[in-house]
């Protein structure tokens, strides 16, 4: 078998904190934050002068992580519009399971998160919507009926 697991996500993000505080508030764990920089990083990732800070968080059953990195050197860039609608190529979201959509909801608005369309059901099913977060994160949340 090649693949074990899937290990993490990573989103280069501008305020750090900012988006920490949205992924804590909608329910994951900071395992900690770290600066990275050196020769080792710059060989991994292919560029030169890397100085970044870095934070992992991981989902409550500890199964999934997301990376947060904000660099300092070399500056990021923007390869797309902040926000962009859900249909421009590359990844676009990442989706959880939650058991209370709209506390989520409510609580993801007081870190100025936006619903992208609107919170619907599919059959009886789930009920699922996207939020757009910090720096045009867009988050998926899905709840299992029943």
């Amino acid at each position: 078998m090649a693949i074990q697991r899937m290990d993490n996500v990573l989103i280069v993000v501008d305020d750090l904190d900012a988006v920490i505080a949205f992924f804590v508030e909608l329910g994951m764990e900071l395992e900690g934050k770290a600066p990275v920089e050196g020769r080792w990083v710059e060989r991994v990732i292919g560029l030169d002068d890397v100085q970044q800070d870095i934070a992992m968080l991981r989902t409550p059953d500890g199964h999934g992580r997301v990376e947060l990195a904000k660099f300092h050197r070399p500056k990021a860039i923007a390869a797309e519009p902040k926000d962009a609608p859900v249909n421009t190529l590359g990844m676009r979201r990442i989706m959880f399971a939650v058991d209370d959509i709209e506390g989520v909801i409510a609580r993801l608005r007081s870190h100025g998160a936006e619903l992208v369309g609107e919170l619907e059901q599919y059959e009886d099913i789930y009920r699922l919507c996207y939020v757009r977060g910090p720096e045009g994160i867009i988050v998926g949340l899905a709840e299992q009926l029943g």
